[in-house]
């Protein structure tokens, strides 16, 4: 049995770093992003993230909802080579001007769990 962790912070996510889009040597392809999570190294340490949340957030000038954040929410669906880099699928395309941003893997398959008040505390953590 495994000993429970009373009054200990949980953390819901890991930060990974946006590479670009899956290409070839004359095409790119823009509906599938290159993601190198943090402290992720082989093809095997992939597994456990495949299918788990990516929530890239961003600021944008107008107030939408009350808040100038937005985020796009995306999907690891697989790897990508042998060094730890993960494919994900983003319900938008993620804009060219995010290659090289950290972002946000989520470790949770977020059915259960509001993805606002999520998203919220990634925005606690981040601004």
């Amino acid at each position: 049995m495994v000993k429970s962790r009373e009054g200990e912070n949980v953390r819901l996510y890991i930060r990974g770093t946006i590479l670009g889009y899956k290409r070839s040597k004359s095409n790119q392809y823009p509906n599938t992003s290159l993601i190198q999570i943090e402290g992720v190294n082989t093809k095997e340490e992939v597994g456990w993230y495949n299918g788990k949340r990516l929530a890239y957030i961003y600021k944008a000038k107008v107030k939408k909802n009350g808040t100038h954040y937005r985020c796009i929410w995306g999907k690891v669906t697989r790897p990508h080579g042998n060094s730890g880099v993960v494919r994900a699928k983003f319900r938008k395309n993620l804009p060219p001007r995010s290659m090289g941003d950290r972002r946000y893997v989520e470790y949770l398959n977020l059915d259960h769990v509001l993805k606002d008040e999520l998203l919220g505390f990634v925005l606690e953590k981040q601004y």
